[in-house]
């Protein structure tokens, strides 16, 4: 990560901005969409943006999914979309954290910007007293087996899109009509469930403060939106 460093051998806080924008609840191709228009009209100047929001009942399939992983898909839509991973599961009380951030400009790679994700979740849920841990073997945030935070990402002239998906307060129900992630039997937990708050905006505003002081930015919250839906 790029930092200013002061005199005193300590970070300037706020080197770099990012624009904080909640979208409240929309469907999942709109925002796919302008996720990628976003990415591809931007450049070195451009601010990073934190876009979060929750999604209407979907699975997702990643670039190189399989359809066998999705065992019943029933009444919720399929979208095989352009992100890494296998198929997963997007619907009401879930958070979505689409980060969209130049690793150039933070010095990151995508390891460390998959570490960025994870890490910042763990402090999230540390904040209300809830232990949790990534693996090395399955990219996400688990509580002892169960998963609690997804990721999924793409990266595309050195910008990234795409994020994380951590379970607040949603229906469960649907992550065992799929192989999660492409594992099966995986089991899903929740914030609420582990005793945590209930409100997604109250969990979107402790995630937004972790990932300030992991990213040594500044959070900004402009009241239009830079790209259409």
């Amino acid at each position: 990560m790029t930092e200013l460093v002061l005199s005193n051998g300590q970070a300037a806080p706020g080197t770099f901005e990012l624009q904080v924008h909640w979208l409240g609840r929309q469907g999942y191709e709109p925002v796919w969409r302008a996720m990628q228009r976003f990415t591809d009209e931007r450049n070195a100047s451009t601010p990073d943006a934190l876009w979060l929001l929750e999604h209407d009942p979907v699975f997702t399939l990643g670039q190189a999914g399989k359809a066998e992983h999705v065992l019943q898909q029933g009444e919720i839509p399929l979208v095989q979309c352009d992100r890494g991973g296998q198929v997963t599961y997007h619907g009401p009380g879930q958070l979505m954290a689409y980060l969209l951030l130049d690793l150039r400009r933070h010095n990151l790679g995508v390891r460390d910007f998959v570490s960025l994700l994870e890490n910042t979740t763990i402090d999230c849920l540390r904040t209300y007293a809830i232990e949790s841990a990534a693996r090395p073997d399955a990219p996400g945030v688990y509580i002892g087996a169960e998963k609690v935070m997804a990721l999924g990402i793409r990266v595309r002239r050195g910008y990234t899109f795409h994020g994380l998906a951590l379970n607040v307060c949603m229906d469960l129900g649907p992550f065992s009509r799929i192989n999660p992630c492409g594992y099966e039997g995986l089991k899903h937990t929740s914030v609420a469930h582990e005793g945590g708050p209930a409100d997604l905006q109250i969990v979107a505003d402790s995630l937004c403060q972790m990932l300030r002081r992991r990213l040594n930015v500044k959070l900004t919250y402009p009241s239009n939106l830079p790209f259409a839906l």
